[in-house]
């Protein structure tokens, strides 16, 4: 497995992993997103499913799920890592028996499209995810004072201080703080970075229709969603974002290690987000054990990320088309999020593939169901 392993854009993704899953037998399952791609190409949610009907897996109710593009512009790894797995599986011993795959492709498929973190409407799919009863409205009090350090209505220009601004901010507030006012998701500033939305996207709904669905009757859930771009580089991170039980937590020791998880805490590698995919899952019950796991890689440090994507974000709502500094902006936020280092690239594609391999192998090789099914 190499860096030339990650696809170049979303389209060749798509088809590759289509592709993947047609010489693996797996069904396959498209769901199209309004809008379109740069090059007028439709928008699709593609699913992937391990044979029902095999021997194997007809009766399985332990079911892995792993997902990659929910920040669009983190896509190409989680893709990579995908694509990686069926071709291992596909030219070596194949997936375990008595467990159901299912992979699901670019889960916002505009963001990895444009190269963006969000979504058509400017909405971070993973501040979206509320569950009933709560409202999309209210933002953090931190976010409110630094609305106009992160989201200037104006052009990106050559000289911009944001940088040693939000190195002021830190020492005044403290960075655990600072992290979870800025980035934990708010929903009254549509044009700026972390937007939850004003209501549910098209993801959520893709997922709130067909999830079920594709994951079919189980009993026991294993969820991987891999992100990138919090954490030291090339390194990773299992981020519990939803409750977890102490036999969850034998598991994690069990197949990663007691030191490759932690529950989310500013303190530490991730924050509290509001609107989280995983807590989202695990409310809709879609088994009795449903274990929801932020597979996360570091790319680069906190202030850096934050001015690319502020930079990025002030360009795409106030930028001037065709101006050089708003393709720049692009690339730097693709080079975040996904850095073109071989040696970044290589680590981080055989550790995810691992980590795949092993909860399939974990699931696979239970000798007993979990004690709460």
């Amino acid at each position: 497995m190499t860096d030339s392993d990650f696809p170049p854009d979303y389209v060749t993704a798509r088809d590759r992993f289509r592709a993947a899953a047609a010489r693996l037998q797996w069904a396959l399952h498209s769901h199209p997103i309004p809008g379109t791609g740069p090059s007028g190409e439709d928008l699709t949610i593609d699913a992937a499913i391990s044979p029902s009907e095999s021997a194997h897996n007809s009766s399985a109710k332990r079911v892995l799920v792993v997902s990659s593009g929910l920040h669009g512009v983190e896509g190409p790894f989680g893709s990579a890592v995908q694509l990686a797995v069926m071709q291992q599986w596909l030219t070596g011993d194949g997936p375990p028996p008595g467990v159901r795959l299912v992979f699901l492709h670019a889960l916002n498929p505009h963001g990895y499209a444009w190269g963006r973190r969000v979504d058509a409407d400017n909405v971070d799919p993973n501040r979206n995810f509320l569950l009933t009863g709560e409202e999309y409205s209210g933002s953090p009090d931190g976010y409110k004072i630094f609305d106009a350090l992160l989201n200037p209505r104006s052009p990106p220009g050559r000289f911009d201080f944001f940088v040693p601004r939000a190195w002021l901010a830190v020492l005044r507030h403290g960075r655990p703080a600072l992290k979870q006012a800025l980035v934990a998701g708010q929903y009254d500033y549509p044009q700026g970075i972390f937007f939850g939305g004003h209501g549910p996207t098209a993801t959520h709904i893709a997922l709130r229709e067909r999830l079920r669905g594709w994951i079919g009757p189980a009993a026991d859930v294993v969820h991987l969603d891999f992100h990138t771009g919090l954490g030291p580089s090339a390194s990773y991170k299992l981020l519990l974002d939803a409750p977890v039980s102490a036999e969850h937590l034998r598991r994690l020791d069990d197949w990663f290690g007691p030191d490759t998880y932690e529950e989310d805490d500013p303190r530490k590698t991730s924050y509290l987000p509001r609107g989280g995919l995983g807590k989202w899952c695990v409310a809709q019950q879609f088994a009795p054990a449903y274990l929801y796991l932020v597979v996360e890689f570091g790319t680069f440090s906190n202030i850096p990320m934050l001015a690319g994507l502020r930079q990025e974000n002030r360009a795409v709502h106030w930028g001037r088309g065709g101006q050089r500094f708003t393709e720049r902006a692009r690339e730097r936020l693709r080079e975040l999020f996904c850095p073109q280092s071989p040696t970044w690239r290589t680590r981080v594609l055989a550790d995810g593939v691992a980590l795949v391999l092993r909860s399939a192998r974990g699931l696979g090789t239970s000798s007993k169901d979990l004690e709460f099914l």
